[in-house]
This record gives C-alpha cells, structure tokens and sequence, in this order.
C-alpha cells in the first residue's frame, strides 16, 4: 500500500450550494468541507479519481491525511462520506483538521485473527460472532493506529471478548470504557454453528438405515 493514499491535493471552494457541488461532480471533483480546531469551516475540492483510489484502502479512514490545501497543508480525518447510491462515485467527504498535541476521538477497525485455528472453531465447530466491526479509541493523533487486532486463537467455545479484553496499543483508551464498567461491550462471541449436532446426524442415519 502506497503512502501516496494519505497525501491529497485540494483547491478552495467559493461557489457553494446544491448546484455548485452537482457541477463539481459532472466535472469529476469531489466537494468536501474541512472543520474543527479554531479555524473556521472550510469547502474544498478535491480530483474524484484520487479520493477513489484512495478510499479503497482500510487505513484511508483511519489514518491522519495530509491535504494541500492550495500550498498549506492541513491534517485531518475523515469523519463522513458520501456515495452515489449506485454509482462507484464519491459525492461528499466530511474532513475534521487534526492539532498536533491535542486528543482526538475516531473509530478504529478491528481484525479478528486466528480464528480458524482455535480449537472452538476448528474441533468443535464453533463460528464467530462479531458484535462490532470498529472500536471508538482517545489517543494522540502519533498514537493512532490503523488497527487493533484481536487474537482468537485460545478463545473457547461460548466465550465473549469484551471490551475490557481488548488489548490497546500504548496511548489509546476506549471511548466506551471511560464511561463506566456498564459500557464493557462485547466485541465478539464464539457460538456453536446452528444445524443438526455431528451425534445427531449420526443418529438420523441410522435410523434410515434401520427403516
């Protein structure tokens, strides 16, 4: 993956509203607003082909960018974006200005790995149940990772990884678990796969047989 995907270049949009952003993206540009910090509000452009390339990659909505914003560089996240209902197009990127030294909050995307190598899994038929796909994370944008990893290789069967599990990379703290041991959400559970159990079967086929 190139780094190239969280550098982007961007002009200053003055011509504002429905229309303007509809004749943006008959143009193949992306209207989008950058916000936060103390400056104010601000619309953007940016090259369609670019953010589409770009937003393919996981990291691309984790990930501090870099946008030139007409020679000034600006960091940011992406907070929002919009698509055509149908269509492989982009047609809105909400962006919030990232300040070095100041905390920031954004959702971080989980990988659940090893899972098929856990005996739950593996001997005994289990599958698992992922109760959330990202986690809300507080850190320093240098601490901000593009992941967390959950290893599920010793989880056994009927188990639930909560929040409280979770293993946190250094300078990263749980939205959720700041607010209290009630908000200890379960990320994922290993459940017996529904379906007739493997005796069950067995019996079933004898039964045939005798009959």
């Amino acid at each position: 993956m190139s780094k190239a995907i969280f550098k982007l270049d961007a002009t200053i949009r003055t011509d504002i509203g429905k229309r303007a952003s509809r004749r943006l993206r008959l143009q193949d540009k992306v209207p989008a607003i950058v916000y936060g910090g103390d400056e104010a509000p601000m619309s953007i452009t940016l090259e369609h082909n670019k953010v589409n390339q770009a937003q393919e990659f996981e990291a691309f909505y984790s990930h501090v960018l870099t946008i030139n914003i007409d020679g000034k560089k600006v960091e940011v996240l992406v907070k929002d974006m919009q698509r055509h209902p149908f269509k492989p197009k982009v047609t809105h990127i909400d962006f919030q200005r990232v300040i070095a030294g100041q905390t920031l909050t954004t959702n971080v995307p989980i990988h659940f790995i090893n899972a098929a190598e856990s005996d739950a899994v593996k001997l005994n038929g289990g599958h698992a149940e992922h109760h959330m796909n990202d986690i809300e994370v507080l850190c320093m944008p240098k601490d901000l990772p593009e992941y967390i990893e959950i290893d599920l290789r010793n989880i056994e069967m009927g188990q639930t990884i909560h929040l409280s599990n979770v293993k946190f990379p250094k300078g990263v703290e749980s939205v959720e678990l700041g607010k209290g041991e009630e908000h200890d959400l379960a990320v994922v559970t290993v459940k017996t796969a529904k379906g007739p159990s493997i005796e069950a079967a067995g019996e079933g086929e004898a039964d045939a047989t005798e009959a």
